[in-house]
C-alpha cells in the first residue's frame, strides 16, 4: 500500500527500492505521531509531545560513520576522521539492507537542507521508525504541498535501525553503520535509533558540496537585531556549549539553531527546526525552548516522566544526560520566517573549558579566529556520544570535526575569505567553568554569558578597557557593566593562583601540540599567534 503525496515519477520503486510493505510519503505531523502511537513507538505527553526512548544509543556514532573510498572523492576526504568504506562493502550493504526492508512499513519524508533556493538540497529520507519521520521533518525544511508534484530527491538516506551491519561482510566497524557514498548519493544508516544520525548526515552532505560553491558551512546557530537582519551574529560551537541556548534570545530573531550557511548573499539556516538539550531547562532561564516541551507534536527524546501525570523530570539524567527535544522553528516565537541573514557583523566561538582557565569573554583578531577556529576546542559533555560520563577537554576542527569530509583548512580559508570581504567583529566565549576545573569549580553563570553577549553584539564591549591574557594572547575585558570584575579574570576567581598558573600551562600545551598538525598548512601571521 502506498499512501501520502509525492511525484508520481519519483517513487521508491523508481529508485530501485522494491518488495516493502506500507509506504507512507509525506505524512503531516499529526499522522506521523498517530503511527508512532499506533506502533507503540512512544507515549503521547503534555500538549501532544511524543515521548520516545532511542534504546541502546542516546548520543551519535561517530567511529561508526564511514565515507565511501572512490576515485571521485579520494582526494578531497579528511581521511584522518573520516572512515574509509570500500565501494563493494558499500554495495554489499545496500543490497543486504534492502532485502532486510522487504514486507515492513516505511515512512519517507521529502525536504529540503538549506533556506537559500540557491544552495539548498533536496533529501528523501527513508525511516523505519514514524517518529523518525516526525523528527526529520522538524529538523529539515517542508516544501510547500504543490512542491512535493515535482519533487526529486538529489540524495537519499535510508534509516534501518533494526538492521544490524556486519563489519566483515560490509567494512564497517561495527554492527552500527553510518556510511556515505558521493558516487551514488545514498547515505545508509543501522542499527542506531538515535535520530541525530539523521540530521548530522544531511549537515556532512552540505559540508562536503558547498564549499566548492564559495560557501561556508557552519555548525553555528545564528540570530540577527529585530528589523535589521544585516546586524547578524553566528555562534559556533559544539553539543553543550550553548549554541541553542544563547542564540534563542528574546530581544533578537532566531535564523536557526545549529547549522547554516554563508553564501555571498549572506547566512542561511539549513534547518528548519532546532534540537535543544533539555536537561536543568527552565522555564525561567530558557522560556521559550521549555514552552517546546508541552507543544504538538514536539519530539522528547530520553527524558524520564511520570507515568501518571506525564509530567517531565529535567534534572533526572538517569537514561543519559543528552535527553533533547526537537521541534519545528515557529514554536519560538521570535523565530524568522525566511532563516535568513545578513553577513555576520559577530562572530561568537563558544567553548566550553573544563579546565576552569579561560575567561568569560575575550576578543580576538582575525588571525587569532582563524586559529582557534582550526583548533575548536572545547569538553565533550556527558550524554553527547557514547562513553562520555563526564567532560573531556578535546579539540574539534572547526567545532564540528565528526561532520567535516574535507581538510580543517578548506573551511578555516573560507572563514578568513569571508571575514577579509565583509568584515566581523570575533569574540572566544567560555561556558565552561570558573573558580577551578571540573569537579571543584562551578559553571559559569548564565546570566554573565547573557550579558557579556548583549554587550558584545550592541557596540558597547567593543569600547571597553582590555588586558591582554598572558598565557593565551587574546585580549580580555578588565571590567563589563553587570558582571563581576572577578569573573573576567580566571585566575582571581581560584583560591589557589599557582594552581590557576599551572592549569593554564597545561591547556596551552594541549593548545599547541594538537595545532602541530595545521602549522604546514596556514599562513605566517596565523602562526605569529599560535599559543605555546
Amino acid at each position: 500500500m502506498t499512501s501520502g503525496r509525492v511525484n508520481r515519477n519519483q517513487k521508491l520503486e523508481d529508485q530501485g527500492i522494491s518488495g516493502l510493505g506500507s509506504v507512507y510519503y509525506n505524512l503531516t505531523e499529526p499522522a506521523l505521531v498517530q503511527e508512532a502511537l499506533k506502533r507503540d513507538e512512544g507515549t503521547l505527553g503534555k500538549g501532544g509531545a511524543l515521548l520516545v526512548e532511542t534504546g541502546k544509543y542516546t548520543g551519535r556514532s561517530p567511529k561508526d560513520k564511514h565515507v565511501v573510498r572512490t576515485a571521485a572523492v579520494e582526494d578531497n576526504i579528511w581521511w584522518d576522521t573520516n572512515a574509509p568504506m570500500s565501494p563493494e562493502g558499500f554495495d554489499t550493504l545496500y543490497n543486504d539492507m534492502l532485502e532486510h526492508m522487504k514486507g515492513r512499513d516505511y515512512f519517507v519524508q521529502d525536504l529540503f537542507g538549506g533556506a537559500d533556493p540557491t544552495h539548498r538540497l533536496d533529501v528523501r529520507v527513508v525511516t523505519e521508525l514514524a517518529w523518525h519521520g516526525l523528527f526529520i521533518r522538524h529538523l529539515l525544511r517542508r516544501p510547500a504541498q504543490e512542491e512535493l508534484e515535482t519533487f526529486a530527491p538529489d540524495f537519499t538516506i535510508i534509516n534501518c535501525p533494526s538492521f544490524k551491519a556486519n563489519p566483515d561482510r560490509h567494512d564497517c566497524r561495527s554492527d552500527t553503520v553510518i556510511a556515505l557514498n558521493f558516487d551514488r548519493n545514498l547515505i545508509l544508516i543501522g542499527g542506531t535509533e538515535y535520530a541525530g544520525e539523521n540530521k548530522k548526515s544531511v549537515f556532512t552532505l552540505l559540508n562536503y558540496i558547498l564549499p566548492e560553491k564559495g560557501v561556508m558551512p557552519m555548525h553555528c546557530s545564528a540570530n540577527h537585531a529585530p528589523g535589521n537582519p544585516v546586524d547578524t551574529a553566528i555562534f559556533f560551537g559544539l553539543s553543550g556549549t550553548g549554541k541553542t541556548t544563547l542564540s534563542a534570545d528574546p530581544s533578537r530573531v532566531l535564523i536557526g539553531d545549529d547549522e547554516h550557511g554563508w553564501s555571498d548573499r549572506g547566512t542561511f539556516n539549513f534547518e528548519g527546526g532546532c534540537y535543544a538539550k533539555t536537561i536543568s531547562l527552565s522555564p525561567e532561564a530558557e522560556p521559550e525552548i521549555y514552552a517546546t516541551t508541552s507543544k504538538f507534536g514536539t519530539v522528547i527524546e530520553n527524558m524520564v516522566f511520570d507515568k501518571d501525570t506525564l509530567e517531565l523530570d529535567f534534572e533526572d539524567d538517569s537514561l543519559t544526560p543528552n535527553m533533547r527535544c526537537a521541534y519545528p522553528l515557529d514554536y519560538i516565537s521570535n523565530a524568522s520566517e525566511s532563516a535568513l541573514g545578513g553577513h555576520p557583523k559577530n562572530i561568537i566561538m563558544l567553548t566550553c573549558d573544563a579546565f576552569g582557565v579561560m575567561p568569560p569573554i575575550s576578543r580576538l583578531t582575525p588571525a587569532q579566529a582563524m586559529y582557534h577556529f582550526l583548533s575548536g576546542f572545547t569538553s565533550k559533555t556527558p550524554g553527547t556520544e557514547r562513553g562520555v560520563a563526564e567532560p573531556i577537554p578535546t579539540f574539534s576542527t572547526c567545532f564540528g570535526a565528526p561532520f567535516m569530509p574535507r581538510r580543517p583548512e578548506v573551511y578555516g580559508n573560507l572563514l578568513r575569505e569571508k571575514i577579509a570581504s565583509h568584515g566581523a567583529t570575533c569574540w572566544l566565549v567560555n561556558t565552561g567553568w570558573t573558580g577551578g576545573a571540573y569537579g571543584s569549580g562551578s559553571r559559569m553563570p548564565i546570566k554573565a554569558t547573557r550579558a557579556l553577549l548583549a554587550s558584545a553584539l550592541d557596540g558597547t564591549l567593543s569600547e571597553a578597557e582590555f588586558r591582554k591574557d598572558p598565557h593565551f594572547g587574546f585580549e580580555v575585558p578588565v571590567s563589563v557593566p553587570g558582571v563581576d570584575d572577578t569573573l573576567l579574570d580566571p585566575r582571581a576567581t581560584w583560591a589557589d593562583a599557582d594552581a590557576y598558573d599551572a592549569q593554564a600551562r597545561k591547556l596551552v600545551e594541549m593548545f599547541a601540540d594538537n595545532f602541530e598538525q595545521y602549522v604546514a598548512h596556514i599562513d605566517e601571521d596565523v602562526k605569529a599567534v599560535a599559543i605555546g
